[in-house]
């Protein structure tokens, strides 16, 4: 297909309700129409698809005209060799799904953007190809920077050598996109303002799926949603920071739902200091560490109605030593938690673990192989109330840390069956100690236990 100046125009004229329009930017388009036939049918001309050569010179020339002249450029299925295109406020580059391709011709990021407000890409395929890029955390095949209102979709990339997606300071979504092979992480952003990732795949990826970080602690709100995230690894090693389907970090009232993720090295999703964090609704199977994570310096996390299958622990409110606190942990489905018998300290094989000023409630688990619920961590437990949950056929059905130092808990009403080692135990650190305490009334006179039922192994 050939791209010419009436094309454009058209282009604009039926695309007029998408796209911004001032009254500025009518002047100059008629102004300059008598030298637009030749300068548009040049610019079509040098960007025919399947070239076989570097084209970036010629694209980047389309993408300033078009933006100029408040139009789409649409570039027709085939492949484009490009490197270093740089996006303007307004730019619009739309493709065929699947079919129009820009490939990476040198090494360095495929496409940036600094105050490219507005900016759309859509329908392209993305590859990284052999090249490299720089070495760094945000760095990525398509990196927007300080950008507001921008909108990716329908995008594919493969095989970035570092991320895939790269935002750092920008609004808008990233949406209906798929992202795979890329060797760190698929989504990335950074200091978000108003940002939603909604409706993407993102696949083997070698350290972490989706990243939503502030490089300070602070409110954040971005809407992590929808996606479907599988077969994540950890090639960078650590003790967390890689390995996870979506990772929060310092960043404040984001909001992971209805996501899809399976086959983490570490984790579904994982909160770090990341305060009122809500993870709800989420389908989680296969994970190596903790599914559900809500760990260091976060005040409120909210941890509902999702399902858990398979992992070493399946949610963890942790870190009171350093500021980790204000819980609700509601209505969430978990089974098949194993421990890690080759670790030589990290075992867990919890189902829930908590530690200060959280509600457990009206969850069901089945099959931990340490304990249904743990509450505390030595001196590390203040006014946790464990109540209404259904714990079946766990080593322990709830285990409470017994040091003097720690503050008051409740369990009650809580149906516990088919345990091996007790229904309520106190425990040292992760070891159940001392008698059964489902009948025994309270351990001391700052926790309270009562109404539970327990029947026997063999229920």
């Amino acid at each position: 297909m050939t791209v010419n100046r009436r094309f454009l125009v058209g282009t604009s004229l039926a695309l007029g309700a998408m796209l911004p329009t001032t009254a500025g930017a009518a002047g100059p388009r008629a102004k300059d129409d008598a030298a637009a036939p030749r300068t548009s049918a040049a610019l079509a001309a040098a960007i025919a698809p399947n070239a076989g050569r570097d084209q970036s010179k010629e694209l980047q020339a389309a993408i300033d005209h078009a933006a100029e002249r408040g139009v789409t450029l649409t570039l027709a299925p085939g492949r484009y060799l490009v490197q270093g295109l740089k996006l303007r406020a307004g730019s619009h580059i739309r493709g065929t799904p699947g079919r129009t391709i820009l490939a990476h011709a040198a090494p360095g990021t495929l496409i940036t953007g600094e105050l490219a407000d507005r900016a759309r890409l859509e329908g392209l395929v993305i590859e990284g190809g052999a090249h490299a890029l720089q070495a760094s955390d945000h760095a990525g095949l398509v990196h927007l920077h300080r950008s507001r209102n921008v909108v990716l979709a329908d995008l594919e990339l493969r095989g970035s050598r570092v991320n895939g997606i790269v935002l750092t300071g920008c609004s808008g979504s990233i949406r209906d996109c798929d992202i795979a092979g890329s060797a760190q992480a698929g989504i990335v952003s950074v200091d978000a303002v108003g940002l939603e990732i909604t409706n993407n795949t993102v696949t083997d990826c070698a350290n972490n799926g989706i990243l939503v970080w502030r490089t300070t602690v602070g409110e954040d709100g971005t809407i992590v949603s929808s996606n479907r995230i599988e077969r994540i690894r950890a090639e960078a090693g650590g003790s967390g920071q890689n390995g996870n389907g979506v990772n929060v970090y310092r960043a404040g009232s984001v909001l992971v739902t209805g996501n899809r993720i399976a086959d983490c090295a570490y984790s579904a999703i994982r909160g770090n200091a990341a305060s009122n964090i809500q993870m709800t609704g989420n389908s989680c199977a296969r994970l190596g560490e903790v599914a559900l994570y809500a760990e260091f310096g976060f005040e409120g996390a909210l941890i509902s109605s999702n399902i858990v299958d398979g992992a070493a622990t399946g949610i963890s409110v942790t870190n009171f030593n350093e500021g980790g606190r204000l819980a609700v942990v509601q209505g969430n489905l978990i089974r098949n938690i194993v421990r890690r018998e080759h670790e030589p300290e990290d075992k867990r094989g919890d189902g829930i673990a908590v530690e200060a000023d959280t509600v457990v409630t009206g969850n069901t688990i089945e099959n931990a192989a340490t304990v249904g619920i743990s509450i505390g961590w030595g001196q590390y437990m203040r006014e946790v109330v464990a109540t209404s949950n259904v714990i079946r056929k766990s080593r322990v059905g709830i285990m409470i840390t017994r040091d003097p130092g720690a503050g008051a808990a409740l369990i009650a009403q809580n149906m516990i069956s088919g345990t091996r080692d007790g229904a309520i135990r106190a425990m040292d650190k992760g070891v159940a100690i001392g008698p059964e305490l489902v009948r025994g009334g309270t351990q001391s006179s700052r926790i309270t236990i009562a109404g539970n039922v327990a029947t026997d192994a063999g229920a």
